[in-house]
This record gives structure tokens, C-alpha cells and sequence, in this order.
């Protein structure tokens, strides 16, 4: 087990982590959560040896190995996959003496090590895990220094999970991540054996895969078991035996059933209304523990607004030659809360760029509303900024009319203290410098916000801040996020991008992660089998697709004959429990009556099963079963 007693680790005059205690048994997965600055990193230096404690002790067996995600990414001329099985090192030490032994006796037993380590299958393995987190079979064959940052930040995160390892520290393995690879590496954590310990901070994946949580606060921190969401319940009430929160509590409350109401006045998607209000409710436990966060954000109101916004038709996007989005026709209007999913790679950066005018579609045409200014954020912005000037200094020459002290305060609502504030840009954390672009453009008054990938390196309380202010936002807002806690919040309609076409999506997040899911089954194909099989996979999900259609419009089609023909059956059967009818009618007139109220129950009774039968389908349908 991994055991952590009175640990301590002074920074300067700084205390960052006192008398913390905790431990963690093999085949638990514990979260280390808390907000940006509390020490999570620090931790994770100190149970990897690279610092040392002010006090107390890190142990854990002699013989075990540690396995970790390196985050910095120094240029390499190794091809991906050979990049990834190098993390696994006692495998490369015995090829190595392989490569160097002649004599016969030596070479079988090194052979026979080699097996043992699995050697043979070392480049199906990492193809595997390469495939998993979004590679392609030609990226496999790339080197390393062709890769983007964040690409390479997901070579790293190959070869921790290429390494054998008793103990695996992952620092924000999710940051980099799209949905698809971040429900992969769900199932593959989920399998793990040894003992984990991660950072991260996407609700959802939390949930999913922690077994035990660790929250640092103070400079302490205290265990829970459990997921991510028994944790804020437990939490919570310990929050409300320490004080009266009612009060509070409920002027939150208040706040966010505004948005129930207004959903459920707006929304015609019976399945999307339940799913949306459970994520809405779920925000009033969340909102306990936001009353004592330090972050009061929002986005201020567009001034106009046209109806609609943008438009587009028969769109044709791409770069050169190179068309990725292929005749897309969308309209977007005021108040719109639309989420752009798809696969990596699928075009919905492009989509964005081309809404907002980076990028000049190949064919068809855009209308913008007079009165439809747009909002961007990206994780390129951050590049843009000035790092060497302060935030204050750059706040105020972004909006001059502030005063300094207005600046200081309305940085402050973005989690910025005075200390932060004049510091050079360069200085500030990754989570630091989006929180500071996000401010930045949250007083434009947009009539439209287009964010694509906002949560990148926030921590979960500037994530459930960022959700309530894009609550309140009475612009639109077009998001493409792989936090799935954010888009249940937020988003009225979905659009997926699939093989160069956009299409609308008719169901909840929780659908599309169950089809993503289900199409992930087929990682564990070898490297050189997934290429020649992609294109029989893309039939399958469409055909998954297809049927998942042709179902739920049969399911309408039965659902509106059986609301018919249930009005037919009430109306006769009122009439046959009038006794003004028998008075009235022939003894003929009563049969007919009687007959067809018998062929009615009949006709009802066989739409019921067929409705039923139907429902079974489609529920084995969604769950991913073929």
C-alpha cells in the first residue's frame, strides 16, 4: 500500500501541505482534488521523489514500480510507437543485452525474459493504447517531434500506461483529451490493478473512475470514499454542521430552478428535458459547496441581438484542396445552447473557426445578423497574450474605462488575487492564464459565445462558476467541451460531426458516450488490423445509427396512433356510460356501439405490445448491444 504520515512541505515561508495524512491500497483509484494552487502537483513531486518533505513520510513497498505521465515534452526523434514502448524499460534493458550477446545459452535466456515481459506483443499493446487516445496507424509511424503539444502530452500519457506499474500517478491526464479517448481511458483505468492516484478535473471522469477522493484544502486534507459526487454530498453536510448555509442555499436554489423553468419551457425532448433537469438538480448539491468558493464570474449582456444570428448553407469547409465538412446547412438563434460533438480529427474546430470568419469556407454562404458580434475563446488565445506584461496592466488596456481599483476587483471575481494580478502573464499557471482569457472576453457583451475546449486546465470550481454564469448569459453559445458535467448543464441541442457531415442529435450526452462506448470495443484490435477495418466500423455506427432512427420514428408513429386511438375508446365508452345512450339508440344502434368499443380495446391492446416490443428494441439498441 502507499502510505502518507504528517506530511509537510514548506515553500519559502510558505506552507503549502501540513500533517497530511492517507493511504491508498492496490486496486483503489483515488482523485486528488482541490483548487488550482492548494499543492496537488506538489503532492504528486513528493510521492515521486523529486521533492523532499519538510516532515513526515512517503512509503510504499521496496519492489514496487511507479509509473508516472511526464508532462514536459522535450523534441525526440523516436516514431510514436516506438516512443511508447519505450516506457516500458526493463523491456528495452533486455533487448539492449539482446543486441549485445552472442553466446547461445545467454541469448535463449534473454529471449525467454523477453517473452516474459511481453515483448512479442509490445507493438500490438501500444498500438492499442495509441489507437485508444485518438491516433491514427499512420500517426503511429510519425516522430515525436512532428506531434503538437498536446499530442505529445498524449504520447506521455501512452507510455505511462505502456510502463508496468504498481503504483501510476497521473497529473490532468484529460486535459488533452477529447470524449472519445477520455471514455476510452476510463475502461482502461477502470482495469488497472494496481494502485492510481490522479489529478483531474472533468466531474464525469471523476465519477466514473475514482474509488476514493482526496481533497486538499488549508493546506490539509482529508480522504473520502467513494466517487467524486459521494464526496460533495459528504462534504456538504460537513459544511452545513460548521455553519448555517440555508440562507444562502436557497437564494441559490432560486437561481438555478430559473433555469429549470426556463428549459422545460423551451425544450421539446421529452428524454432531453429529464436528462437536463437531473444535471440542473444536481447543481443545487454543488451549490452548497459554491457558496464558499472565491470565484464570481458572469458574462455581460449583449447589447442587441439579431434573429437570427448566423446562417449557413450548403457549406463546404476546409483547408487547400482538402475539404473536411461537406454541404452543412445550420441556422443559430438568440439564446441557442448548442454542443458541437464528434470524433478527434472530425472537423469541429474547423466548424468554428469558419462561424466566426478565421477560416473562408470553400463554397456556399454565411449570413450574420447586424447585431450578432461573436465571442471566442481558444486554447491558441492564451499564445497571443503579452507574457510579459501583468493582467492588470493588460485588463486595462483591454477596457480602458475601468478604474484601477474596478480592475483589481472585477479580476478578483475571476479567482485573481493582488499578488497574481501584477505579476508577469508568463508566471501564471495554465489554469491561471484560461481563467484570465475567459475574463477578458466575458465583458465584450458578444450576442454570441463561441468556446471551444473553455475547461482545459480549470479546476472544478471555476467549472461549476463558468456553468452558472453561462446559465445566466442570455446570449448563444456554441461549445465544443469534453467535460460531460458542463454540456448536461448547459446545452439545449446537440450537433455531431460524422465523416464530413453535420447532423442534428436528437437524445442526451449520456446517449452519445453510450454509442461512443460501445463503438470503443474495437480497441483491442492489432495496429496493423485498424486501418482496413475503420471503414467497416464507420458502417456499423452508421448503421447503429440508422436503426437507433428508424426505431424511435416507428416508436412516434405508435405512440401517436395509440394516443388516437385511446380518444376514440374514451369517447365511445362515454357514451356507453351515459344512460341518456340506451334511451336514445335502437337496440341495433347499442350493439354497433359495443362492438366497436370491443374492436377499439382490441386495436389499442395490439398497439401496446407493438409499442412495448419496440421499446425493448430500442433500449438493447442503446445500451449498445448488437
Amino acid at each position: 500500500m502507499l502510505q502518507v504520515q504528517q506530511l509537510a512541505f514548506q515553500h519559502g515561508e510558505e506552507g503549502l501541505l501540513s500533517n497530511l495524512d492517507f493511504v491508498v491500497y492496490p486496486g483503489q483509484r483515488m482523485a486528488v482534488v482541490g483548487r488550482n494552487g492548494v499543492g496537488k502537483t506538489t503532492l504528486f513531486n513528493l510521492l515521486m521523489g523529486r521533492l523532499s518533505p519538510s516532515l513526515g513520510d512517503v512509503t510504499y513497498p521496496k519492489e514496487w514500480q511507479v509509473g508516472y505521465m511526464a508532462q514536459e515534452t522535450d523534441e525526440s526523434m523516436r516514431i510514436a510507437l516506438e516512443y511508447v514502448i519505450d516506457g516500458h524499460q526493463a523491456l528495452r534493458r533486455v533487448e539492449a543485452k539482446i543486441e549485445r550477446t552472442e553466446e547461445p545459452n545467454q541469448l535463449a535466456t534473454l529471449h525467454g525474459q523477453y517473452e516474459d515481459l511481453g515483448g512479442y506483443e509490445s507493438h500490438a499493446r501500444a498500438g492499442e493504447i495509441l489507437y485508444g487516445l485518438g491516433f491514427s496507424q499512420e500517426d503511429t509511424g510519425k516522430p515525436f517531434r512532428e506531434f503538437s503539444g498536446g499530442w505529445r502530452i498524449r504520447l506521455n500519457l501512452a507510455q505511462a500506461l505502456m510502463a508496468p506499474s504498481d503504483l501510476l500517478l497521473l497529473d490532468e491526464p484529460t486535459n488533452h483529451l477529447d470524449l472519445e479517448a477520455i471514455l476510452w481511458l476510463e475502461k482502461w483505468l477502470k482495469g488497472y490493478q494496481g494502485t492510481l492516484v490522479f489529478i483531474a478535473h472533468d466531474r464525469a471522469f471523476l465519477d466514473s473512475t475514482a474509488t476514493h477522493v482526496l481533497h486538499l484544502a488549508g493546506g490539509s486534507g482529508r480522504s473520502y470514499q467513494g466517487n467524486y459526487s459521494t464526496f460533495e454530498r459528504r462534504r456538504m453536510e460537513q459544511l452545513e454542521q460548521e455553519q448555517s448555509l440555508q440562507a444562502k442555499r436557497d437564494a441559490q436554489a432560486r437561481h438555478i430552478q430559473q433555469f429549470v423553468d426556463r428549459f422545460r419551457a423551451k425544450a421539446s425532448k421529452a428524454k432531453q428535458v429529464q436528462s437536463r433537469i437531473k444535471a440542473l438538480e444536481r447543481m443545487q448539491t454543488q451549490a452548497s459547496l459554491q457558496i464558499d468558493s472565491d470565484y464570481r464570474v458572469s458574462f455581460s449582456e449583449p447589447d442587441k441581438v439579431s434573429n437570427p444570428l448566423i446562417t449557413f448553407r450548403g457549406l463546404d469547409v476546409g483547408y487547400g484542396e482538402t475539404t473536411i465538412l461537406n454541404q452543412i446547412s445550420q441556422t443559430i438563434l438568440p439564446g441557442a445552447r448548442i454542443g458541437v460533438l464528434g470524433v478527434n480529427g472530425a472537423g469541429k474546430s474547423t466548424l468554428l473557426k469558419a462561424l466566426i470568419g478565421e477560416l473562408e469556407p470553400l463554397s456556399g454562404s454565411i449570413e450574420r445578423g447586424t447585431h450578432s458580434k461573436v465571442g471566442y475563446f481558444a486554447q491558441h488565445q492564451l499564445e497571443t497574450l503579452d507574457i510579459k506584461d501583468s493582467a492588470l496592466n493588460t485588463i486595462q488596456k483591454h477596457y480602458p474605462g475601468l478604474t484601477g481599483q474596478e480592475a483589481r476587483d472585477y479580476l478578483g471575481g475571476w479567482g485573481f488575487d493582488a499578488g497574481m494580478i501584477s505579476r508577469p502573464i508568463n508566471s501564471l499557471s495554465g489554469g491561471e492564464k484560461a481563467r484570465f482569457v475567459l475574463a477578458l472576453l466575458a465583458s465584450e457583451r458578444p450576442a454570441m459565445l463561441v468556446l471551444d475546449e473553455p475547461t482545459n486546465h480549470l479546476d472544478l470550481d471555476m467549472r461549476d462558476a463558468l456553468a452558472i454564469a453561462l446559465q445566466s448569459y442570455s446570449g448563444a453559445v456554441l461549445i465544443v467541451a469534453h467535460d460531460r458535467d458542463l454540456l448536461e448543464k448547459l446545452v439545449d441541442e446537440f450537433w455531431v460531426i460524422d465523416e464530413g457531415r453535420l447532423l442534428s442529435y436528437e437524445d442526451d450526452i449520456g446517449d452519445y458516450t453510450g454509442l461512443r462506448q460501445a463503438d470503443a470495443k474495437i480497441g483491442s484490435a492489432h495496429t496493423s488490423e485498424l486501418e482496413p477495418s475503420r471503414k467497416s466500423q464507420r458502417q456499423e455506427r452508421a448503421q447503429h445509427r440508422q436503426s437507433l432512427s428508424d426505431l424511435k420514428a416507428q416508436l412516434k408513429q405508435v405512440e401517436k396512433a395509440m394516443e388516437k386511438e385511446g380518444k376514440a375508446l374514451a369517447s365511445v365508452e362515454a357514451r356507453l356510460a351515459d344512460e341518456d345512450t340506451y334511451q336514445g339508440l335502437s337496440a341495433d344502434e347499442i350493439q354497433e356501439l359495443l362492438t366497436q368499443a370491443a374492436r377499439q380495446r382490441k386495436q389499442a391492446e395490439m398497439l401496446e405490445e407493438q409499442w412495448l416490443v419496440l421499446s425493448g428494441e430500442l433500449e438493447t439498441l442503446q445500451s449498445g448491444v448488437s
